[in-house]
């Protein structure tokens, strides 16, 4: 067969197939108000790559779901958040990271909705299996600290000490009637999170970042940017679903600055591109120069994953039926 007779085949067999593959499902309208951002932010104007490998990642998150007696929904589409933040890397770190989400958003459900509500943070603290939320923490942690320090460790447990006492300050919130203000919601709002979130991405890249890089003041500004960035998008997205709690930044943009929605979400957008430009900054203020070649190409792993992460977002949310 002539080269050129083979490449048409080949073309009209790709077409074929990607007529036939499953289409990415539309998100929530509320979403389509982050599209600006796409034009505002550089780093945001064009889509992900797509993991190479995103069905057998959302096969991996299907099956250990099942198994541990979670809900994996294909049209949440966590594998594909995880597909586009971990394009770079193998196949093995992108499941292990959409389990996490996985887990972490049933989490956040049972927080809402669920009949154990706070309970549940003693029985992962404790290291109690009752609850499936228990038994899948209990799954993935047994997986995933197997390769880490006692102090990565420990960073973990710290962090999931703080979601669980910001969303102790939120439940009290709600009970007293009492809103918390424009300034003090941001760093709330990297507590309900979950900030072990961005701790996870070492373990899942089989890396660790040095202690002093990690407790550095650049790296410490790229994870809590990296964090606003993605919970205040998850904010403007979330937000019909959410109208009437206070803990969203566009709920309280409307209602202590007296904004319309649509005034309230641009304001968010603001503040979203500059900690995009924050994110930017810290990443290129980053010690690499003065880490050994090994520990410097693992740091900026971790980094390019962070940075990835917002646009990964975007198109998530864009596409997923969580909020729709």
């Amino acid at each position: 067969m002539s080269t050129t007779v083979f490449a048409t085949v080949r073309t009209a067999l790709r077409s074929v197939l990607s007529s036939m593959m499953p289409l990415p499902r539309r998100g929530g309208a509320a979403a389509l108000a982050l599209l600006p951002l796409t034009e505002r932010v550089p780093a945001m104007a064009q889509p992900c790559r797509m993991h190479p490998a995103v069905y057998a990642i959302e096969a991996a998150v299907i099956d250990w779901a099942r198994r541990t007696g979670l809900r994996a929904d294909p049209g949440v589409g966590f594998h594909r958040m995880a597909g586009r933040a971990f394009a770079e890397f193998d196949a093995a770190a992108a499941a292990l990271f959409a389990q996490w989400l996985t887990w972490l958003f049933h989490l956040d459900d049972e927080l809402d909705e669920g009949e154990c509500r706070l309970e549940v943070f003693h029985g992962l603290l404790s290291g109690a299996a009752r609850h499936p939320l228990e038994a899948a923490f209990a799954d993935l942690w047994r997986v995933t600290s197997a390769r880490m320090s006692d102090r990565w460790r420990a960073r973990f447990a710290v962090g999931l000490q703080r979601q669980h006492d910001a969303c102790r300050t939120e439940a009290d919130n709600r009970a007293a009637g009492r809103m918390p203000t424009l300034e003090e919601y941001p760093a709330l709002r990297r507590g309900t999170v979950g900030p072990y979130l961005y701790d996870l991405v070492e373990p899942c890249l089989r890396v660790e970042v040095p202690a002093w890089v990690h407790e550095s003041e650049p790296w410490q500004q790229l994870v809590n940017a990296c964090s606003d960035v993605t919970a205040w998008c998850n904010d403007v997205a979330s937000l019909p679903k959410e109208h009437g709690d206070v803990h969203n930044f566009v709920v309280l943009a409307m209602r202590q600055l007296g904004l319309g929605e649509r005034e309230a979400t641009a304001w968010v957008l603001d503040r979203i591109v500059r900690r995009c430009e924050d994110m930017q900054a810290a990443a290129r203020r980053l010690p690499l120069e003065v880490l050994a070649p090994k520990v410097a190409r693992d740091v900026s792993k971790v980094a390019c994953a962070y940075l990835a992460a917002p646009r990964a977002h975007l198109d998530w949310l864009l596409e997923s039926t969580r909020y729709a």
